[in-house]
């Protein structure tokens, strides 16, 4: 059965844009609506000596940013409602899970980098929503920058 919903995961980077390509493509090709998601993720409390700093100034203005570049992202995008764009705080896999879980998604589409050993151990956001997702996850593979 085809997919009828396809939640795509953004950086908002230059490198989402193949990601996209292929979600665009995926989703014309089985006529799944198409949604896109940006999660921006919270600034670990940070102390000064004694003091706790106040970081909420600066989440605000990391949320306005990736706002701003969502926006932009959505206009080389015309597929894609702004009503199906989607920029949520808090921790990517959990944000992406369950959203897709919400949204009612049948596949989430994710760029990799194709990383493995100490790389992978330090982090990959591919990897982590793949585990545990609510539905398929498809990801796409980037070229590596040298």
């Amino acid at each position: 059965m085809p997919y009828q919903h396809i939640l795509v995961a953004v950086d908002l980077t230059d490198e989402c844009d193949p990601v996209m390509k292929r979600a665009v493509a995926l989703a014309a090709s089985t006529q799944a609506k198409l949604s896109t998601v940006h999660v921006v993720e919270p600034m670990a409390m940070a102390f000064g000596g004694d003091v706790p700093m106040d970081l909420s100034m600066l989440q605000q203005q990391q949320f306005d940013q990736a706002k701003e570049r969502m926006h932009q992202f959505t206009l080389s995008y015309p597929q894609v409602s702004v009503s199906e764009n989607h920029l949520v705080y808090g921790q990517p896999r959990q944000e992406i899970h369950r959203l897709a879980n919400e949204q009612g998604c049948d596949l989430i589409i994710v760029g990799s980098h194709g990383r493995h050993g100490l790389a992978l151990l330090l982090g990959s956001t591919a990897n982590d929503v793949l585990h545990g997702a609510p539905c398929d996850v498809l990801a796409v593979r980037l070229q590596k920058t040298e």
